[in-house]
C-alpha cells in the first residue's frame, strides 16, 4: 500500500471534504518557505487557500495534490471564483463575507469547472448557498461549537469586544478577567477532547498515531493567540467565532493578493493523487519548496520515512520544505541530514506567529 493509499484508507468516504478551508497559517508557511520567482512548488491541496497563497511569490509552477477528490472539488471552484468574480463576490461564495447571492455566483463560474467537479457541487447547493468555505467536517465541527457551546461560556457582546483591537496589555487583561473562566476552560477541554473531536470534526482513524491529549496544550495556544497575538487580526479565531471573517482575512483572500494569484492561477495544476505517486512520477532534483501540511500527521514512522527519501531524490538544492505536526511527532529522519537541514531557529521564531493555533510544533528544512 502507498503512503497517500495509507492516508486515504483512513477516511471512511474521501467523498466527504474535510477541509473546505486551510487551517495553517499561510504567513507563517510562505516566510517559511521562502518562495522565490521561478521555483518549482509541491502544495498538498487541502481546502486550497495555502496553495493559491504559493502564487502570489511567482513561482514558476504549482502543483497541487490531494487523494481526496472532495478536497480537489475544494480548490478548483477556487481557482474557478479568482478568475470568474471579483474580489467581493469571491468573499461571498466562499462565506467570508454574508451574502445571499451565493447560488447566483456558482452558476456564474459554473460553467467553467470539470465535469467531476461540477456535478461535485450540483449535489451540494446548500452548501454552496452556506458558504463554500463552511461545507467541511472539520468547519461543521466548529459551527456547533459556534451555536451551541460558545453561548455557554460567554455573551454575544463579550465575544465580540474579545476581537475589537487593543494594545497587549488590554487584551492580556481581558482575557484574564473575562474570558478565562471556568466555563472556558471545562467546556474547552470537553469539546477538544480526542473522543468529541473524532467523533464530530476528525475520524478516529486520524488519531492513529496520536500521542497525548490536544485539549490542555490547546488552551495554552489559545491563551497565546488571544493575548500575546491580535484576534482583531486573526481570520481564523474570527471564523470560530462568527461563521465568517470579521475584521481578517486569510492571505490568500486579501485584497491586495487577488489580482497577482488571478494572473498566475495558469501556472498551478491539481492532482487527484498521493504525495508518493507524485514524486514517483517526478525526475530528480527538479522541486524547489513543498508545502506539506500536516501529511505526516497521519502516516507511520516507516511510512513518514518512505516519504522523506522521496522528497529529498525530488527536491532541488537551495529548495525548503514546511510541514506542521499536531499530535503526532514527526521529523526528517536523522540519515538524511547530509541532505535536508533542519532551520530550527526558523521555525521556532515563525510557531509562535501562527494565528491558527492548533499545532504543536513546526518543522522547516533546508534541502542542502
Amino acid at each position: 500500500m502507498t503512503v497517500g493509499a495509507r492516508a486515504v484508507s483512513c477516511m471512511a468516504n474521501p467523498s466527504i471534504i474535510r477541509y473546505a478551508q486551510c487551517w495553517e497559517d499561510a504567513d507563517v508557511m510562505l516566510e517559511a518557505l521562502d518562495v522565490q520567482p521561478g521555483d518549482v512548488c509541491l502544495s498538498i491541496a487541502s481546502g486550497g487557500e495555502n496553495t493559491l497563497s504559493l502564487l502570489a511569490r511567482r513561482p514558476a509552477r504549482v502543483i497541487a495534490l490531494d487523494p481526496s477528490p472532495a478536497q480537489i472539488a475544494c480548490l478548483e471552484i477556487k481557482c474557478a471564483a479568482f478568475r470568474r468574480l471579483d474580489h467581493a463576490r469571491l468573499l461571498e461564495l466562499l462565506g467570508a463575507r454574508q451574502s445571499d447571492r451565493r447560488l447566483t455566483h456558482y452558476q456564474d463560474l459554473r460553467s467553467s469547472l470539470t465535469p467531476a467537479t461540477r456535478d461535485f457541487w450540483d449535489r451540494r447547493l446548500p452548501a454552496v448557498a452556506a458558504g463554500i468555505g463552511s461545507a467541511g467536517r472539520f468547519e461543521n465541527y466548529f459551527a456547533l461549537f459556534r451555536r451551541y457551546v460558545l453561548p455557554l461560556i460567554h455573551r454575544r457582546a463579550e465575544i465580540e469586544d474579545l476581537f475589537r483591537p487593543k494594545n497587549l496589555a488590554a487584551r492580556e487583561r481581558y482575557y484574564h478577567e473575562v474570558w478565562d473562566n471556568r466555563r472556558w476552560r471545562w467546556l474547552l477541554r470537553l469539546f477538544l477532547s480526542r473522543p468529541v473531536m473524532g467523533w464530530l470534526g476528525r475520524d478516529p482513524a486520524f488519531f492513529r498515531y496520536a500521542q497525548g491529549q490536544m485539549a490542555d496544550a490547546a488552551l495554552a495556544r489559545a491563551k497565546h493567540v488571544l493575548t500575546a497575538l491580535d484576534p482583531s487580526r486573526n481570520p481564523y479565531f474570527q471564523w470560530i467565532a462568527f461563521g465568517h471573517h470579521a475584521s481578517a482575512l486569510p492571505h490568500a483572500l486579501r485584497p491586495e493578493n487577488f489580482e497577482i494569484i488571478r494572473d498566475h492561477l495558469d501556472r498551478l495544476e491539481w492532482r487527484l493523487a498521493s504525495l508518493e505517486s507524485t514524486l514517483s512520477e517526478t525526475g530528480d532534483a527538479c522541486i524547489d519548496r513543498f508545502n506539506l501540511s500536516d501529511i505526516f500527521e497521519y502516516l507511520s514512522e516507516s511510512a513518514t520515512e518512505s516519504a522523506f527519501d522521496q522528497i529529498a531524490r525530488a527536491g532541488r538544492s537551495g529548495g525548503r520544505i514546511a510541514y506542521w505536526n499536531m499530535m503526532v511527532p514527526r521529523a526528517c529522519p536523522e540519515r538524511l541530514a547530509q541532505r535536508l537541514h533542519p532551520l530550527n531557529d526558523l521555525a521556532e521564531r515563525l510557531l509562535p506567529e501562527n494565528k491558527a493555533a492548533f499545532y504543536g510544533a513546526f518543522h522547516i528544512e533546508a534541502l542542502t
